[in-house]
């Protein structure tokens, strides 16, 4: 690939975009690193150009919507790495590792909250500490508190969501409506095994013989036509943590 050393005045914007962040970019276009220039000053860098413009945007704003194949972003963070542009090699990384979120908002709420809310809300913050820590670095785990939902865990693999489990419920105490937090620790700790099948192996992806044995989604997906293949990226498991009593009138 041919890069020109812009010189213009339209050009500068580029110029400064390659020389923004310490990467090896910024090395060759500063003077730094030696290059190989033709007679008209293009210099060449021995990569394909494919993602390039991606890259140099990145440089540009400082972030960039990321591909939505799995392969293309293996394929960018390759050359992220290669520009060493960390920032853009740590997102796409982060994208491509199997993901845990949790959302908890307990002021997102126009009920009051039964007894023992508190105590649970609590009890998921915790596990999600635990977990962070025993799947360190295989696991990506985000705290959120922003979002409609009070407390909502939620499972991503391969760029997609694959399960949430939403631990509060609406109950009839009394002559009133409560909110109701539960800790389904047992289901918690379930989808985030699952999860662990999406994990990437040597930098292989996942193992899709384990995902096909196991019933995972990817290791499906190539039997699967185009609209098949659309309707299975839009299903999310769903779980819903309710208790058989969570409409009948009692006190908490």
């Amino acid at each position: 690939m041919w890069v020109g050393h812009c010189t213009t005045l339209q050009c500068n914007d580029t110029n400064q975009a390659l020389t923004k962040q310490d990467t090896m970019l910024k090395a060759m276009f500063s003077g730094r690193m030696e290059v190989l220039t033709d007679s008209e000053g293009w210099i060449l860098i021995d990569r394909c150009g494919k993602h390039f413009g991606t890259i140099l945007n990145y440089l540009r704003d400082g972030a960039v919507p990321l591909p939505d194949s799995r392969r293309e972003t293996e394929e960018l963070l390759a050359e992220a790495k290669y520009y060493l542009v960390q920032g853009l090699a740590d997102e796409c990384t982060a994208a491509l590792q199997p993901t845990v979120k949790l959302l908890y908002n307990r002021s997102n709420n126009k009920y009051s909250y039964t007894s023992n809310s508190d105590d649970n809300m609590l009890k998921n913050i915790e596990l999600f500490d635990k977990l962070s820590l025993r799947f360190n670095g295989r696991v990506l785990f985000i705290k959120d508190v922003i979002g409609d939902e009070i407390c909502c865990w939620s499972f991503y693999g391969q760029g997609r969501k694959i399960a949430e489990v939403c631990c509060t419920s609406i109950v009839y105490a009394t002559e009133k409506k409560q909110t109701k937090v539960e800790f389904p620790e047992a289901r918690i700790y379930e989808e985030t095994l699952n999860i662990l099948l999406y994990e990437s192996h040597d930098g292989r992806g996942p193992d899709n013989a384990l995902l096909e044995a196991t019933g995972g989604a990817a290791g499906r997906s190539h039997h699967l036509d185009e609209d098949d293949e659309r309707e299975r990226i839009d299903r999310v498991r769903r779980i819903h943590i309710k208790r058989p009593d969570d409409r009948t009138h009692h006190h908490q």
